[in-house]
């Protein structure tokens, strides 16, 4: 399975898809962790993820990519 890299906007200049892993520093922040998705998964299909009081599914799909839904 690849591994789980971040592209969100809290994150600038972070991996992608197309770019190998590397810590990006923006101005004055700390660079963003990066968590592969196997160590996330542990060999399941499946997470759930307690996030500000909402429970979200991490599911890897047959294709090898990774769906987040509420």
């Amino acid at each position: 399975m690849p591994a789980l890299l971040a592209t969100s906007d809290s994150c600038p200049g972070s991996a992608t898809a197309a770019a190998p892993i590397e810590p990006m520093r923006a101005s004055s922040a700390q660079p963003c962790r990066v968590v592969d998705s196997a160590e996330l998964l542990q060999g399941q299909r499946a997470i759930e993820i307690l996030h500000n009081g909402l429970l979200y599914r991490l599911q890897a799909t047959r294709l090898g990519k990774l769906i987040l839904t509420k």
